[in-house]
């Protein structure tokens, strides 16, 4: 590993030290994201992961097909669909007929749970924001860029 020198290329660490501080950081992240509690009215219901990606997206972005999650999430339909199933006999999602396409569904947060989930996911949003504001769009893409090469690079390991 690296001396802890600057990078030759410019300001900055270079690839080791960087490395290095990302290996620290990333379970002290992730320990930090575990400890934030779980609403209450929402311990029961067992949500995972992938439940609050779904319900950060509809959250964000409003009621949605299935295939148009599948596609966000990029997982197939026939999960999302199953996922939704799920979450709508927990009271947590609505599902109903889109009024375009009859054998469409749009599925959205119920009502009565949206302002629970709303509070729950805005700390992330507001860290993010706080992160991520002082960056120029280019930097929040390369940002970006980054964890997925990241999520890619770990899953060919894997």
């Amino acid at each position: 590993m690296s001396t802890g020198h600057r990078s030759p290329d410019g300001p900055g660490p270079g690839v080791d030290d960087a490395i290095r501080a990302l290996l620290l950081l990333m379970p002290r992240m992730v320990g930090r994201v575990k400890r934030i509690p779980v609403p209450e009215e929402l311990q029961s219901m067992a949500l995972g992961p992938r439940h609050l990606s779904l319900l950060s997206y509809l959250l964000f972005d409003g009621p949605m097909t299935v295939n148009e999650l599948a596609s966000r999430l990029e997982i197939a339909p026939t999960t999302v669909s199953l996922m939704v199933g799920e979450l709508s006999r927990k009271g947590i999602l609505d599902r109903r007929e889109d009024d375009d396409d009859r054998r469409r569904r749009i599925v959205s947060i119920a009502e009565a749970k949206r302002p629970v989930i709303d509070d729950w996911l805005a700390r992330g949003a507001v860290a993010w924001r706080r992160a991520l504001d002082p960056l120029t769009p280019g930097q929040r893409q390369m940002f970006l860029d980054t964890l997925r090469a990241y999520e890619r690079a770990v899953e060919e390991q894997g």
